[in-house]
């Protein structure tokens, strides 16, 4: 993807939630969200996305910077250049950046996603991120648990999402990802880097997929952003060029 086609990305991104609000709205609720959703996240009672402001704050601020991380990640794990024939599944997809940053790293015609997440507007907005970036994609408002899986292999993606089930549906999920890599797909996971919210499962995953072939990355980066997104982060307090997550990978075997 060229750095043109994801500033367009951007600016129409930009466009659309900056149509009634203002930026120094967005920042104002950008600085709220990160308490709530990251730095207080135990504490949370109802709904992250509540209202226009955090809604535009999520997509604008942690969307664009979510689909960078994705992006360099997989450049940095020399991820495959051909997908799995039966294209992407990105779990809890959230505005579906993850998806579609992978989808954008494949050489020739980028595959399908299938994108799900049990929030009505995430599934909305998903759906936006593929049709502005020229992808082929859709978004299903369904829980990880009950998802009806398409015909693999896959490229399976979670970012940001295991650590939100509960101990018996990751459980189920992780024995799923094990089989659909056997089968010949990819697997990649993704979460924070504070340690307190993956505590009570990262280490055992980390030694499953390690002994299934894979491997357990810690990454920092120091990237650039649009202007705009990183003047909307400092606004609100943050570092926007710092860029970090701990993931999990399994590709298939030679």
């Amino acid at each position: 993807m060229s750095a043109s086609a994801y500033d367009a990305w951007v600016e129409a991104l930009l466009a659309r939630h900056l149509k009634e609000l203002t930026l120094r709205e967005v920042g104002r609720a950008l600085k709220q969200l990160t308490q709530d959703y990251v730095q207080q996240r135990d504490r949370l009672k109802g709904d992250a996305f509540e209202g226009r402001g955090k809604r535009a704050a999520f997509a604008m601020y942690y969307g664009t910077r979510h689909f960078l991380l994705v992006r360099e990640v997989l450049r940095r794990l020399q991820a495959p250049a051909t997908p799995a024939a039966g294209g992407i599944l990105d779990l809890g997809c959230g505005t579906g950046v993850a998806g579609a940053a992978w989808a954008l790293h494949f050489d020739g015609k980028p595959p399908n996603i299938l994108g799900c997440d049990v929030h009505p507007w995430a599934v909305d907005e998903a759906r936006h991120t593929f049709r502005d970036l020229g992808l082929r994609g859709g978004a299903l408002r369904t829980d990880v648990a009950r998802l009806r899986w398409p015909k693999g292999p896959l490229c399976i993606v979670a970012a940001f999402t295991a650590n939100e089930l509960s101990d018996v549906d990751r459980g189920k999920l992780r024995a799923r990802l094990l089989q659909e890599a056997a089968a010949g797909g990819q697997v990649l996971i993704l979460e924070p880097l504070a340690r307190p919210i993956t505590k009570a499962w990262w280490d055992d995953w980390a030694a499953v997929f390690k002994k299934a072939g894979g491997r357990a990355d810690e990454w920092h980066f120091d990237l650039p952003l649009p202007e705009r997104i990183h003047v909307l982060g400092k606004a609100a307090g943050l570092n926007p060029r710092e860029l970090g997550a701990r993931t999990l990978w399994l590709a298939p075997k030679s």
